[in-house]
């Protein structure tokens, strides 16, 4: 395997990660040459009417906001006090940071952790058994599908049954299964691998609440899709010139999701899933239109499948349009094992993430995204419709057709860098499609969600350090954007440091650049989802706070945190709490990943405190916290992710060492895992 990134990550990050997962984008020119303009610029821009008067108004609007500045922190409280950290429905005493090597996954004491599903493990009645010597694509399109991320466990009313509900992003061929001998047999392998993307929906049961759960092996809603299962396209591009091909004419049905990062889970009971780096699994035409914006080349695939199956090869005749099909926000229904699952076209074309619905008091429903790329853009969308409140069946049909018709924004910061990291400024959503019309000049509808990046540059946006989870927060309202890191940001012809994206700065040594990331926190105008102006502050500049050569900022909190690096995905507790999961160890120290709590309100504000850390390689997924059940989820993506077939680096998470022989069907090397941690019970 050619590592691209080899030499060039930093942290714990692997290159083979970065090539598994992004094509080892930073080793090539960013998609986006773009160059970030003024404020003035932006507002001066000519638009079409509508977007003038609209985009216009929004730029006076944002002008006129008052600025808000982050709440200072006070000095740590006594224990007992209300804004202690140990206070609250999921009290913990924090762990100190753990060893990159270290091959446990480790949580606080008087807490315990249990796989729930491990790839591999069978799903339905006719499941075979987990056999990675036997690379086999049936059998693990039976199976539980390789590195979650996005992830939600929906439990059911009386409690003691639900269903999970996760993603498959990627899969390591190397270490997954066995070098093979024949050119059939690798065939098998491609199959194999391109079973193991998508998502899967399974049943959870347990004995009481607080306990932990177990799947359930043939439950009635359990459900796989794969790179080959029917997604229908919806909303204006659905059926256009721009997405049909050879197999599909209509240009209504895509064939499989894969490359799924992030997620949300919906007020009416379905799951969004946002297709991040589709780039990688395509051989395309480098001259076609968006091909360089999206990061598609000519070269062979990352993964190959290109040798089984044609529409990878984006240059074959009838197959230009296949790239066009994928980079959406997919939406599943997990309680209906019969629905087809949608892709939203309205909700516009990147590097997805994921979405994060808010719904207004008036019905009025927006979607939060990031496109995660170095320097592109934040993005919300606006249903037309209004949600209808209720468990019908009426309203459940009106409500799943809320993603197909909307507006469509993208975002444009503004503000004033502080000495001490509180950055704060304004923005203004600017419209790329309204009213169901283009608001960029020379692009149709159909154009700018096919081609949302291009649109997105013409407004000129703000290009941000890699909006990773963006999350509404479920009580306040306030938006929260993980930019989880950028080391191009002021390197020689990119984009320098602005308010919202502030490093690197004159604190900082030369040529130093954002290899921690950061947290924005976002108001829009009277707290509505369908405004177009919003105020917005720093919320953490992340690090190693002890590292005099990095600036760090923790929402004005003066004491001791725990050193945080590279925000990725977001969550929240019943009390109002931030979760961070985090994808890369601070840039000075080695450490692995983990689950952190921030606070938000109070004199804790800002206090960064460590909840679990994961094995050698791994990284922190899908965080899901379920704090009055006493129960926190994660997704341990990649563990071992540096090992081979022959020497693998992890045992996660049934630790079967090297030179021990297992049983019959036992496997010694690592398996991505969905965990629960959960208090321990005092035995009577």
């Amino acid at each position: 395997m050619q590592l691209p990134m080899l030499g060039l990550t930093h942290g714990k990050r692997s290159p083979v990660t970065c090539h598994l997962k992004c094509d080892s984008q930073c080793a090539r020119p960013e998609p986006n040459a773009s160059t970030e303009p003024t404020f003035a610029e932006v507002a001066g821009r000519q638009l079409t009417r509508r977007a003038m008067l609209v985009g216009g108004s929004a730029l006076a609007a944002a002008a006129a906001l008052p600025a808000v500045w982050p709440q200072q922190a006070a000095a740590h409280p006594k224990p007992g006090h209300p804004d202690h950290p140990g206070h609250g429905p999921l009290a913990f005493t924090p762990i100190d940071p753990v060893g990159a090597e270290v091959d446990l996954l480790t949580v606080p004491n008087g807490y315990q952790w249990t796989p729930i599903l491990r790839w591999g493990d069978p799903l339905f009645a006719n499941s075979p058994a987990f056999d990675p010597s036997r690379p086999n694509a049936r059998a693990q399109q039976l199976q539980f599908g390789y590195n979650n991320d996005y992830l939600d466990i929906l439990v059911d009313p009386r409690g003691r049954t639900g269903l999970l509900c996760c993603n498959h992003e990627y899969t390591n061929r190397n270490i997954m299964f066995p070098p093979t001998a024949t050119a059939e047999q690798e065939a098998e392998v491609l199959k194999a691998l391109m079973a193991a993307h998508g998502f899967s929906v399974v049943e959870l049961e347990r004995r009481a609440t607080k306990q932990p759960w177990r799947y359930v092996r043939g439950g009635r809603r359990n459900r796989r899709f794969t790179a080959n299962t029917p997604f229908r396209l919806t909303g204006p591009a659905a059926g256009s010139k721009l997405v049909t091909t050879a197999a599909d004419p209509s240009g209504r049905t895509a064939l499989g999701t894969f490359g799924n990062c992030s997620g949300g889970t919906t007020p009416w009971g379905t799951i969004l899933s946002g297709e991040e780096n589709f780039n990688g699994y395509f051989v395309a035409d480098p001259a076609a239109r968006g091909s360089k914006r999206y990061g598609l080349t000519n070269t062979p695939s990352v993964y190959g499948w290109e040798q089984v199956d044609p529409r990878f090869d984006a240059t074959k005749p009838g197959y230009a349009n296949e790239p066009h099909r994928f980079g959406y926000i997919v939406e599943i229904d997990p309680y209906d094992p019969s629905s087809t699952p949608r892709k939203h076209t309205a909700m516009g074309r990147f590097k997805h993430e994921g979405a994060n619905i808010r719904v207004d008091n008036d019905g009025t429903v927006a979607a939060y995204m990031g496109d995660d790329e170095r320097f592109d853009y934040l993005y919300k969308f606006v249903a037309k419709r209004k949600h209808r409140p209720g468990k019908s069946a009426e309203a459940r049909r009106h409500n799943l057709q809320l993603l197909t018709e909307g507006d469509l924004y993208v975002a444009r910061f503004s503000g004033t860098q502080r000495p001490d990291g509180a950055n704060l400024g304004r923005g203004v959503w600017l419209p790329l499609v309204l009213d169901g019309r283009s608001q960029v000049p020379g692009m149709s509808v159909e154009e700018v969600l096919v081609f949302t990046r291009e649109a997105a540059d013409a407004v000129k946006a703000t290009p941000m350090d890699r909006c990773e989870d963006v999350q509404p927060h479920p009580k306040s309202g306030k938006v929260y954007v993980a930019c989880t890191n950028n080391t191009q940001r002021g390197t020689a012809g990119k984009p320098g440091a602005d308010a919202a994206n502030p490093r690197p700065t004159s604190t900082q040594p030369a040529g130093s650049t954002n290899k921690d990331g950061h947290v924005i926190e976002i108001t829009e105008h009277r707290n509505r989802a369908g405004a177009t102006t919003f105020s917005w502050n720093i919320l953490l500049l992340c690090g190693d706070p002890t590292d005099e050569k990095v600036r760090t900022y923790f929402a004005g909190w003066d004491g001791p945190v725990a050193p945080i690096s590279c925000p990725d995905n977001l969550a929240f507790d019943s009390v109002g709490n931030l979760w961070v999961a985090t994808d890369g160890a601070p840039s000075t120290i080695e450490k692995a990943d983990g689950l952190f709590k921030v606070p938000l309100e109070g004199r804790q504000r800002g206090h960064v405190q460590q909840f679990l850390a994961v094995p050698i390689d791994a990284e922190t997924c899908g965080p899901v916290v379920h704090d009055t059940d006493d129960s926190v989820f994660v997704a341990v993506q990649h563990p071992g992710e540096d090992g081979s077939w022959a020497e693998q680096r992890s045992y996660f998470p049934d630790f079967v060492p090297a030179g021990h022989r297992p049983g019959k069907g036992a496997w010694r090397g690592p398996r991505p895992t969905v965990v629960q941690v959960t208090r321990q019970r005092r035995s009577r």
